[in-house]
């Protein structure tokens, strides 16, 4: 690559131009050029620059292209493995392709999508990598049919392993990624041997990041470049190469990743991992130590926290709301067993690196969970996440928008910063956005999708809903999402706010379980569309299932509100529950919110409405993805029409016609068929 400023990228982006002549099915859009050419003024003068791009805008092509001309060496960081793999694999050698121009670019996850040969083999050499055993609620025969389909999926990544020659975990057709597997035969930071490792000439990962310390455009998602930036802080060295710009796509979950990366975490399974670690790096180095009961005593402080959170099981909880002589006595139970292992593991850590990583983990863990315990910084939210049967404790920041303009002022001095999403702005206000990450002089620009909305699209706001809160509302929510998947024939995503309502409503559709059918013996769902429910299977397989299925009908929460991409009439209608507002029982909501109180603005006009707004965009975002896409948008809270800021949600909308009617959504399909 040239070090070259072009102006061209417009030339390259217009009707004729390079890539419409070679690239199949490329359409010149008036606002992709414009953006290229602010993206290109960017790259030659350094900043920030906020970009919302409406969906068909073409803003994957619109910053490939001036970076491909320009020859600066960038950071492409996306919120989805998806994207990711879409960038590298498809849009940027079309690019590189159309523009003649040898782009040397790579691809690099995280650790824990590449195998590791050493712990393959501890793994075999053990024979324990059947996993932790069964679940309590497991009958004997499920937990033998568990057994046996875990024996077949490790020969499976055995015979893969001997193979393979990039290591990267998505190779493995049939073992799902989310697989618990995988966790004996990844790495992590904590548990990794680096140099002192056997196969570390070998490894995987190192061969990865190797090969992207020397590429020209690195495509990473968030929570890699987090942790790289992580790495470089503590002094670990780093991940990814020097570089004069990042562009972050998706850039509307960027405030969200960096909070987890400027914050620190403990979980039960870290400390009950560090034993079982810890044993099979003494089975493998041999210092002679007994590490047996120290390991078992870190098992059952971790169930005594279990225990003592449970009745908050399924929360996200405040550090006050958890403050008990029960579960005091657990934190600090928790506390002794760590500083008791780490003096067992001082006896042993010179017998092997094994044995020596596993005390530094041991270390970190006793002074995160000291912190987590005793902390007094007022900009740091202390929380925990409870389950079932496991536990983390969060220590988040409040305000992360100091360490994020540090970052970036350590970055080259002409470095440009290039954040870009659907869903940025409320109106052509990106306040929200911006302040949270402290991009008080980043240019701001703005550019609507180009697709026919009026034509092709229709608002459906349903008439007679009661308040979402009320007892009644599941079953008139069920009556319109039947009514309306009637007339779409299937071919509809619903998404909801809540498992609790979507399970509610999958259950009065007719799905079974997930809650009470209220509805009794009716039947919702007389055309039998297929469901398919989140949970159910992992999300890439349920979206698979919806793309080849005839007329099904998917529901689901939170992670299919964005980054979803289904073309054509097999997805036909787009169903909202309620206003996504988020739940202000949230403990890192809750003190933002509080903290705008202080500072005296108005929570709910300045945070919980912008942010609402911004969610429901990206949710009426799944509708129309191409020029020929038509469907309806249904959205079932009267809320956007009863209260005053209503109007503000429905003006974030694209601009298509409304109806209370259902008739009107049945002369739209009509007209279709």
């Amino acid at each position: 690559m040239t070090e070259q400023i072009s102006s061209a990228s417009g030339e390259v982006l217009a009707a004729g131009g390079v890539l419409g002549r070679e690239v199949a099915g490329f359409v010149a859009r008036a606002g992709q050029r414009e953006m290229a050419g602010a993206v290109e003024e960017v790259l030659g003068r350094g900043g920030a620059l906020v970009v919302e791009s409406g969906t068909g805008t073409g803003k994957t092509f619109a910053y490939l292209v001036p970076i491909v001309l320009s020859g600066r060496r960038t950071i492409i960081s996306t919120g989805t493995r998806h994207l990711q793999d879409q960038i590298f694999q498809r849009d940027l050698p079309q690019v590189a392709r159309a523009l003649a121009a040898p782009v040397d670019a790579v691809l690099l996850k995280g650790r824990a999508n590449y195998l590791c040969r050493y712990r393959l083999g501890l793994q075999m050499q053990q024979g324990d990598w059947l996993g932790e055993g069964g679940d309590e609620d497991q009958t004997e025969t499920e937990t033998e049919t568990k057994t046996q389909t875990d024996s077949e999926s490790f020969r499976t990544i055995e015979r893969w392993a001997a193979a393979t020659r990039s290591g990267d975990i998505s190779e493995v057709a049939g073992i799902s990624e989310a697989s618990p597997l995988w966790k004996r035969v990844t790495s992590t930071a904590d548990n990794c041997l680096g140099a002192q490792c056997p196969d570390f000439k070998r490894c995987f990962v190192v061969k990865a990041r190797q090969r992207a310390m020397q590429a020209d455009i690195v495509v990473v998602n968030h929570h890699l470049f987090f942790s790289d930036l992580s790495l470089k802080a503590d002094g670990f060295g780093e991940l990814l190469p020097q570089h004069d710009a990042v562009v972050f796509d998706e850039a509307h979950s960027l405030a969200e990743t960096a909070s987890v990366f400027f914050g620190f975490s403990v979980s039960g399974a870290q400390v009950v991992e560090l034993g079982r670690d810890a044993l099979a790096a003494e089975k493998a180095e041999r210092s002679g130590v007994a590490l047996a009961s120290g390991a078992a005593l870190l098992e059952k402080a971790v169930r005594q926290v279990q225990r003592a959170s449970k009745a908050f099981a399924g929360q996200s909880v405040d550090f006050d709301a958890l403050q008990n002589a029960a579960f005091d006595r657990a934190g600090e139970g928790l506390a002794d067993a760590l500083a008791q292992f780490e003096q067992t593991l001082a006896a042993a850590a010179p017998a092997g690196e094994g044995l020596k990583r596993c005390l530094d983990r041991c270390l970190l863990l006793q002074s995160s969970l000291d912190a987590w315990l005793s902390g007094r910084d007022s900009n740091v939210v202390r929380w925990a996440e409870i389950g079932e049967r496991r536990f983390r404790f969060h220590s988040t920041p409040l305000n992360i928008s100091r360490f994020f303009v540090e970052m970036m002022a350590r970055e080259p001095h002409r470095g440009a910063w290039i954040f870009t999403s659907a869903t940025l702005a409320v109106g052509d206000d990106f306040s929200a956005f911006c302040n949270r990450l402290g991009l008080h002089d980043a240019e701001t620009r703005r550019w609507e999708s180009p697709y026919d909305f009026r034509r092709n699209a229709l608002l459906y706001l349903p008439a007679d809903m009661p308040d979402p809160r009320a007892p009644e509302y599941a079953d008139a929510l069920t009556a319109v999402v039947a009514a309306v998947i009637r007339e779409s024939r299937g071919r509809a995503f619903c998404l909801f706010t809540s498992y609790e309502m979507m399970n509610r409503v999958h259950a009065r559709l007719g799905g079974g379980g997930g809650g009470d059918h209220g509805g009794g013996d009716h039947n919702h769902n007389p055309d039998d569309w297929p469901l398919l429910l989140q949970g159910q299977a992992p999300k890439n397989e349920l979206l698979e299932r919806f793309r080849r299925g005839a007329r099904s009908v998917l529901l689901g929460t939170a992670s299919f509100w964005e980054g979803v991409d289904v073309v054509g009439e097999r997805l036909s209608c787009v169903i909202i529950d309620k206003l996504p507002f988020a739940s202000p029982g949230d403990p890192v909501l809750k003190n933002r919110l509080s903290a705008c109180e202080e500072d005296g603005g108005n929570p709910f006009m300045d945070i919980q409405i912008p942010s609402a707004i911004l969610a429901l965009k990206q949710g009426a975002g799944r509708l129309i993805r191409s020029e020929t896409d038509r469907g309806v948008l249904v959205l079932c809270d009267p809320r956007v029409l009863s209260k005053g800021y209503g109007r503000r949600f429905l003006d974030n909308l694209p601009d298509m016609p409304s109806t209370r009617e259902m008739d009107a959504v049945a002369a739209f399909f009509a007209d279709e068929r």
